[in-house]
């Protein structure tokens, strides 16, 4: 079993840049892959970036795709999501979470993920 917490949100005027973390707890961090979502207010959760168990794998939505990046740490528990040319369309929760995968596989939708974190507040400014 794995516990995400994200931390690292804020508030950002548009054009800067944010870094996100998510520490896991749990002994088997290694075993799964990790997942970045956001959920912006009255619309759907939706998917930014997956990196697989590896961390040789990585995939991202088109709408972040060249801005953010996604990477982790295996012998820390950490996943973290670099933001950079950040829009105000970025503006949302973001969650970090984890699903049970083989070493290389990317998981890119909500139902694959077994455990979630409880967000962190991205706000850009204009």
């Amino acid at each position: 079993q794995v516990q995400p917490v994200e931390s690292g949100g804020g508030l950002v005027q548009a054009g800067g840049s944010l870094r996100l973390s998510c520490a896991a707890s749990g002994r088997t961090f290694s075993g799964y892959a990790m997942g970045w979502f956001r959920q912006a207010p009255g619309k759907e959760r939706e998917f930014v970036a997956t990196i697989s168990a590896s961390g040789g794998n990585t995939y991202y939505a088109d709408s972040v795709k060249g801005r953010f990046t996604i990477s982790r740490d295996n012998a820390k528990n950490t996943v973290a999501l670099q933001m950079n040319s950040l829009k105000p369309e970025d503006t949302a929760v973001y969650f970090c979470a984890a699903g049970s995968a083989s070493y290389n596989s990317l998981l890119r939708t909500t139902s694959q993920y077994n455990y979630w974190g409880q967000g962190t507040q991205v706000t850009v400014s204009s």
